[in-house]
């Protein structure tokens, strides 16, 4: 329970081709950028990308990065559709497993309590089954025997998450308006790697937020990356707001020119 700093590219580097990879946050929402922008610099390949999706997915899918996306979505936020994950899915350059948003919650909350699925409604009455027919129903044992949705849990070689804060041990804190799952993601997979915008003594920890506000405990962690500026150009809140003109011209501007521009 040492200590557990890191950087960029020695995170990057414990990634493997072919490895099940989750990435916290939401959209275009405390995203992991930094540790995103590591992948993207690294050799790997064939990735299954399991995410609330935004420009995390969009850009590894751009980089040809990806061979499978699980997701509920693929959105900007303030730009609803991202366009390199568009892009790839219409080509057929990747495959895709769609959930409903509370569908995927539930596979995370398997993932993260060591169940092999959970039961749900969410699904019901729409076309995921259809659209997924590996999954499968079960029936209440109790009284009524309604049908649910089975759930497999979605479990994962690497979580990728980023915070407000973290200690050096890998205790971590979020200080803006949603956990946005990062925690079930740490739960879920069998290493999680955290990048935070700021390193502090753990004891100071307490004076940045409520004791609520510590998501992540250093025993789900592996390594801890110290950031500035790691979610950008998504929203890190408090410490910033999502860069809208800067997400606009990555819309706009073609992968290979925006991603040499850095």
């Amino acid at each position: 329970m040492g200590d557990k700093v890191m950087t960029v590219a020695e995170v990057a580097a414990t990634v493997e081709s072919g490895m099940t990879v989750g990435i916290g946050g939401w959209g275009s929402r405390r995203k992991p950028m930094a540790l995103v922008h590591g992948l993207l610099r690294s050799p790997v390949r064939d990735l299954t990308i399991v995410s609330y999706g935004g420009a995390d997915v969009g850009m590894l899918c751009a980089a040809k990065k990806v061979r499978r996306v699980v997701a509920p979505f693929v959105t900007l936020d303030s730009i609803p559709l991202e366009p390199h994950f568009r892009a790839a899915r219409q080509a057929g350059e990747i495959e895709f497993t769609e959930y409903d948003e509370g569908m995927f919650m539930f596979g995370l909350l398997a993932g993260a309590h060591r169940l092999p699925f959970l039961p749900t409604r969410a699904g019901l009455g729409s076309d995921v089954l259809r659209i997924n027919p590996e999954l499968r129903t079960v029936r209440s044992p109790y009284a009524g025997g309604e049908e649910l949705i089975a759930v497999p849990a979605l479990t994962m070689d690497v979580a990728l998450v980023h915070v407000n804060r973290a200690d050096r041990r890998g205790n971590a804190q979020y200080l803006g308006p949603d956990p946005y799952f990062d925690d079930l993601y740490a739960k879920a997979a069998t290493r999680c790697y955290v990048s935070c915008e700021r390193l502090v003594d753990t004891a100071d920890l307490l004076k940045e937020g409520p004791v609520q506000s510590l998501l992540i405990s250093r025993s789900m962690v592996t390594g801890v990356v110290e950031a500035p500026g790691g979610a950008s150009f998504t929203s890190c809140e408090p410490d910033y707001g999502r860069d809208e003109e800067l997400q606009r011209r990555y819309v706009e501007t073609p992968w290979e020119e925006f991603h040499e521009q850095g």
